[in-house]
């Protein structure tokens, strides 16, 4: 693929060194349509990146895009703080009736402000507030949010280093297979809480990730999650999952919970709820958690009406036609999982392991830095495929649930070809 240098000007001498993405793909989108990206010289890229995670349905998917479409037109309410609207009614009734009713869960909606974080930062402040203590347990490899609190949650040394200040009251676990199956499950976690010489403070509540995204594609497995459930329930502790980028339908069911068969007494919810990647986030907990006074968590971008209107059409459209939805994305899975093994047969020297779950996916390489170097060469071939894991050794693969077999198949021939040229 032939790629004239473009005018990259104005980004390097004006934006600030903080940002990222544009430098592993060196190029001046211009417009999206489905899971294709196009570049202003008319470029053509397959996006198995998805707004990391944030366009689930596609870019510009045509009947969200007509929903929002007519809203704006009609002059409908694009700021609404946290009042009252129809864009709004017809979301929570929506959201209730072919997402919350269906999985008989009763969770309160809460809308925390227009990002992940925002969900994350609401979500430990209720836990505390419900509980009267301070101390929230997360696990290894785990990433929350940029936010203080949700950073003081997160494992990323890097990351964690940026916010300046000591971060305090969050105590690390390990994740599931963090010591490759040697030590039982929660083992160490149960010893500290019943020691009262151990020096871990009553936890409010345990955060986590059934798959860690950001953190290495680190899957957890349902009986270990429903260990988690029992500890946290024996302990008093509420459990917390962060389905920011896993929920949505990513892993094939709704939440990434429903699996092993879990009630996490609090869930956030971001990225792809408003389906079109409209800022949008949502803090679902339990009815009797619910001892918020008036305006004590608040946000002036709460009430994104526009993200009301294309969440609402999102859920009618790919959730209301019970399992079809989760089935489709079970079915990409499989072709996925198919071409990771192949690659990692062709190259066991290489390749560590893959693992994932529905449309998310990683592979491992022993060499720490190949897997950038294969991005970088998706990227010259034409597929936008990001890295992650704590030193950036996984490629990851996250495309739109709407990816058509062949854009798939064709997207994972590229995979395969810049894993054979970069080795």
């Amino acid at each position: 693929m032939s790629i004239t240098q473009p005018d990259l000007s104005i980004f390097q001498t004006l934006e600030s060194e903080v940002r990222s993405y544009c430098r592993g793909w060196p190029t001046v989108f211009d417009r999206a349509q489905g899971s294709r990206m196009y570049d202003e010289d008319g470029h053509e890229y397959l996006d198995f990146f998805a707004g990391a995670g944030s366009l689930n349905y596609g870019h510009n998917n045509a009947v969200l895009k007509r929903a929002l479409i007519d809203y704006l037109e009609r002059d409908g309410v694009t700021h609404g703080l946290d009042m009252s609207t129809t864009a709004k009614r017809a979301f929570l009734e929506s959201f209730q009736n072919i997402v919350l009713r269906p999985r008989d869960l009763p969770y309160k909606v809460m809308f925390p402000g227009p990002t992940g974080t925002n969900a994350v930062e609401s979500a430990l402040k209720l836990a505390r507030k419900v509980k009267g203590r301070e101390a929230i347990v997360s696990f290894t490899n785990a990433f929350h949010g940029m936010s203080l609190g949700s950073l003081a949650v997160t494992g990323n040394a890097f990351k964690r280093a940026g916010a300046g200040i000591p971060l305090v009251h969050g105590t690390p676990m390990p994740f599931d297979n963090y010591f490759d199956g040697q030590i039982p499950d929660f083992l160490w976690f149960e010893r500290l809480l019943e020691d009262q010489g151990s020096g871990l403070n009553q936890p409010a509540a345990v955060i986590v990730e059934t798959v860690q995204g950001e953190g290495g594609i680190n899957v957890a497995r349902p009986e270990w999650l429903r260990a988690l459930a029992d500890l946290c329930e024996r302990q008093d502790m509420l459990l917390i999952v962060d389905d920011i980028q896993m929920g949505c339908g990513r892993t094939g069911a709704f939440f990434s919970f429903e699996e092993a068969g879990i009630t996490p007494d609090i869930v956030t919810v971001s990225k792809s709820i408003s389906g079109y990647g409209l800022p949008m986030a949502l803090t679902l907990f339990k009815p009797e958690l619910d001892i918020w006074e008036p305006g004590e968590h608040n946000g002036t971008f709460r009430g994104n009406n526009p993200a009301f209107v294309t969440a609402a059409a999102a859920l009618e459209t790919y959730w209301s036609d019970g399992p079809a939805m989760e089935k489709q994305t079970r079915a990409r899975g499989e072709q996925i999982d198919e071409v990771l093994k192949a690659i990692r047969e062709e190259h066991p020297e290489a390749s560590k392991e893959y693992r994932g779950r529905g449309l998310v996916w990683g592979i491992e390489f022993h060499d720490k830095e190949r897997a950038g170097r294969i991005a970088q060469r998706a990227f010259e071939l034409g597929l936008l495929i990001e890295t992650s894991g704590p030193e950036s050794e996984v490629v990851k693969l996250l495309p739109a649930l709407t990816i058509t077999p062949d854009e798939l198949d064709e997207g994972l021939r590229t995979l395969a070809r810049a894993v054979r040229e970069t080795a």
